[in-house]
């Protein structure tokens, strides 16, 4: 056997180790934190001020204790790694919420991106789509940029 198919063998054996723990169910705390997940990491970096709000945004959403938070965010990353596209989780969202809870999660969303002090194109794209498919108008989206722009006392 070559070493080149020694080595793609490794990739077509199963594995012995323990199987993964499955995925958490994509419900909306689930949805809300995979989204959450997602704009933190658009620009590929996930920054311990974007972790830190995210745990804020979910412990305040769920009336949870850091902890609890802290748990729901991992699990929501582990959703998050596995997820389709954003537009799921948006759907689940649209579907199950009230407009006013998500434009709420659209301030804590703005507040993830600014967390980490940057905002890049890739950002604001992933956002404006995000947006887009949880219905919410493009004026309420603006003012939402802006309130969290402000507190993060950041300037385009």
């Amino acid at each position: 056997m070559s070493v080149i198919n020694r080595f793609t063998a490794l990739f077509k054996e199963p594995r012995t180790e323990t199987a993964p723990k499955p995925l958490p169910p994509a419900d909306v705390p689930h949805a809300l934190g995979a989204l959450l997940v997602r704009v933190a990491l658009s620009d590929r970096k996930y920054a311990v001020q974007e972790i830190s709000q995210i745990d804020r945004v979910l412990a305040k959403f769920q009336d949870i204790g850091p902890i609890e938070a802290a748990q729901l965010r991992a699990e929501s990353e582990r959703l998050e790694a596995f997820a389709p596209d954003t537009p799921d989780f948006a759907f689940l969202l649209c579907e199950s919420v009230s407009y006013e809870d998500r434009l709420s999660m659209v301030h804590a969303l703005w507040d993830v991106v600014y967390a980490d002090g940057t905002l890049k194109d890739v950002e604001v794209h992933v956002m404006d789509l995000t947006q887009n498919h949880l219905g919410i108008r493009p004026e309420d989206c603006a003012a939402a940029q802006t309130r969290a722009q402000e507190a993060a006392h950041l300037s385009t």
